[in-house]
């Protein structure tokens, strides 16, 4: 049923390789399971139906992706759309979590409309292929921050922004070990390396006091504290259609940079560079993020976490569909899921950031009106802290660049509409 469904054989896996894949990729980004709650909780929200709700939204929207688009992306609220919902729209503007949920409404329904007419569509085949390929390399550095972070081997600074942790002790220790076990199961070729390095580093953790189970299973907490809850009285306002315009922008081009980057690490990506089925799996993210809105949470977008179980061999719906099948568990096995610290998913993220970037390859780094705008998007990534910041800068880069040379022919009309669109975004938002 399976191979038929999915046309395994066709994509190059199987049954035993999209499991794997598709626990990976569960295991590299259940944090969001304790983190949203944490997050969006400081809004006033019931952190427990919060919880509850960001497992659902997840298994929905990836349930979407993984029957209808039939890609191995996973998807649920996303980090960042739930730090501006949270410290933004509420903490800073001073508005309520129900008129920030009705912000992320209206988002969701524009998004299903500009699914429906082709505009995601149009805005992906209006990026270049070296950006496309600059894309990949640029998330693979993004994640690999991401990594270095949540295991503690890299901190903030007050004096240089960023600087090494004490990788002598503590979560940064176990990242390092975990980065090396890790590493050498896949010099070894270990089939499901990623995901052995990500069990073996958390079990690790557990004489060094930093994996701590407390508990087996529990019933999911009931959603109805935060379920349907929307204010309305300010849909018109030009606050809301701020809110709503930067939760379109970073979702956009956050979900269109994953898709993009995994993809063409896939080789997914056809002759032209397009993405198979992107029209379903934008309407995967829009219809998520719909939802997503109803149940209670900000954003559902792509997870660039996807990259895990794709480097693990997921070729197909079924990574997706098995990660899905994973949230569902975690709904009533929290206790065990949550105490997988960041530290042990760490080594996977940190390593998949290099196999990410191995289509930089196929950069013409000597075509220097290619290779500018691609560098300036790969290093705008992890230093903005945002795949759509990357992109941003580097498709206005690019259009800039080659205007001001005379190439006008590498330009197109959508390449323009969308350079004025982001120039606005700078000076307004």
């Amino acid at each position: 049923m399976f191979e038929k469904y999915f046309k395994l054989k066709e994509n190059g896996t199987n049954i035993r390789t999209e499991i794997i894949a598709g626990i990976t990729t569960f295991l590299t980004m259940a944090y969001i399971l304790a983190v949203n709650p944490s997050i969006l909780s400081a809004t006033g929200m019931d952190a427990s139906a919060l919880f509850t709700t960001t497992a659902i939204s997840a298994i929905f929207a990836t349930l979407v992706m993984a029957l209808w688009a039939k890609l191995p992306f996973a998807l649920a609220p996303g980090m960042g759309l739930n730090a501006f919902f949270a410290f933004t729209v509420v903490l800073g503007m001073g508005y309520s979590w129900q008129f920030a949920l009705t912000a992320v409404l209206i988002e969701g329904i524009v998004f299903i409309f500009l699914t429906i007419f082709n505009i995601r569509e149009a805005i992906v085949d209006a990026i270049p292929k070296s950006l496309k390929t600059a894309i990949s390399a640029g998330i693979g550095l993004f994640i690999a921050f991401i990594g270095l972070q949540n295991s503690g081997i890299i901190v903030k600074s007050d004096a240089t922004l960023v600087h090494l942790g004490d990788i002598t002790s503590g979560t940064a220790l176990l990242g390092l070990i975990g980065v090396i076990i890790t590493s050498v199961l896949i010099i070894k070729k270990v089939k499901g390396d990623l995901l052995i390095g990500i069990i073996v580093t958390a079990l690790i953790g557990i004489p060094m006091g930093i994996t701590n189970f407390n508990g087996i299973a529990s019933l999911p907490p009931s959603i109805e504290p935060i379920f349907f809850k929307f204010d309305f009285s300010q849909v018109l306002s030009f606050d809301m259609l701020i809110v709503v315009f930067t939760f379109l922008f970073v979702d956009i081009f956050d979900t269109l940079g994953t898709l993009v980057g995994v993809s063409s690490k896939a080789k997914m990506l056809d002759k032209d560079g397009k993405i198979p089925n992107a029209k379903k799996a934008f309407m995967a993210d829009a219809l998520g993020t719909t939802v997503g809105a109803i149940l209670g949470t900000s954003t559902v977008t792509t997870y660039v976490e996807s990259a895990a179980g794709v480097s693990e061999g997921g070729r197909t719906g079924m990574t997706s569909l098995i990660t899905a099948a994973c949230f569902v568990v975690a709904l009533f096995f929290a206790p065990i899921f949550i105490a997988i610290p960041g530290a042990a998913t760490a080594p996977a993220l940190i390593l998949v950031g290099l196999f990410m970037l191995s289509p930089i390859k196929d950069l013409d780094l000597a075509d220097y009106s290619e290779s500018i705008p691609a560098f300036i998007c790969i290093i705008a990534m992890p230093l903005a802290y945002s795949i759509a910041e990357g992109i941003t800068l580097g498709l206005l880069s690019y259009v800039l660049i080659n205007l001001l040379s005379g190439k006008f022919s590498k330009l197109t009309i959508p390449m323009y509409i969308l350079a004025v669109l982001f120039i606005l975004k700078y000076i307004f938002i």
